[in-house]
């Protein structure tokens, strides 16, 4: 594998069997995405885009293919090995923020890093440093209800950039924000992306958004065309 290629996929298939009929929703998907490269999943509702990212993200275990992050094969790892692979290596970002609305901003952040393995002082120096660096270090202490949906979303990327991923899977995340938070959205998760080298992969209905990423791969009928 190239050695600037973060995430392979080859000859990914997925069949769900409900009752006596088989549901193929994956037909032979290949394709690999770079570090610092930003790729746009577009598609139908029905396309297959969320059981694409579902198995990319380790959630859900294809039929057969193979999925590579980095040097990591994800093929035959049982459940624990997945589960590390993922806490490791991959970030997530969905159009809902996720938040715990129990913890604060800054709490939010550091507990993957403490589910990681990192002691919570040195957790909560990095979740410091990323929320000041994505403009909410005044903003530490608040918890999500009295965060704007901007700043919310903010904080699901620290969150997910916290255990320094090699891959970010996004999922709509700014289909819940009006254009002007979502235009800033988007630019912060591309500085981010450019800066740190991690390789991007974001589903989207939104064709002007899609167009300004670097490639665009569009999935129909569980093919990718």
């Amino acid at each position: 594998m190239n050695e600037g290629v973060i995430l392979s996929v080859e000859n990914l298939h997925r069949v769900y069997e409900q009752a006596d009929n088989k549901l193929h929703v994956l037909h032979g998907v290949s394709f690999n995405i770079n570090a610092g490269e930003m790729v746009a999943l577009v598609g139908q509702s029905g396309s297959g885009k969320s059981t694409l990212l579902q198995c990319v993200g380790l959630l859900d275990t294809p039929t057969s293919g193979s999925i590579s992050i980095g040097a990591n094969k994800a093929n035959n790892l049982n459940e624990n090995q997945r589960t590390a692979l993922r806490r490791e290596t991959i970030g997530f970002v969905y159009q809902a923020h996720h938040l715990l609305p129990e913890f604060t901003a800054l709490e939010n952040v550091i507990l993957p890093m403490m589910i990681a393995g990192h002691s919570k002082s040195a957790a909560a120096e990095r979740a410091g440093k990323m929320l000041e660096a994505l403009g909410l270090g005044h903003r530490t202490d608040h918890r999500p209800a009295r965060l704007s949906g901007g700043e919310q979303q903010r904080v699901a990327i620290a969150r997910a950039l916290a255990n320094r991923p090699k891959l970010l899977l996004t999922d709509e995340p700014t289909g819940n924000l009006d254009p002007e938070t979502a235009e800033g959205v988007f630019k912060m998760l591309e500085t981010l992306v450019r800066k740190t080298g991690v390789a991007m992969l974001m589903a989207t209905h939104n064709p002007e958004l899609a167009a300004r990423m670097d490639r665009t791969l569009r999935l129909q009928g569980g093919h990718i065309v």
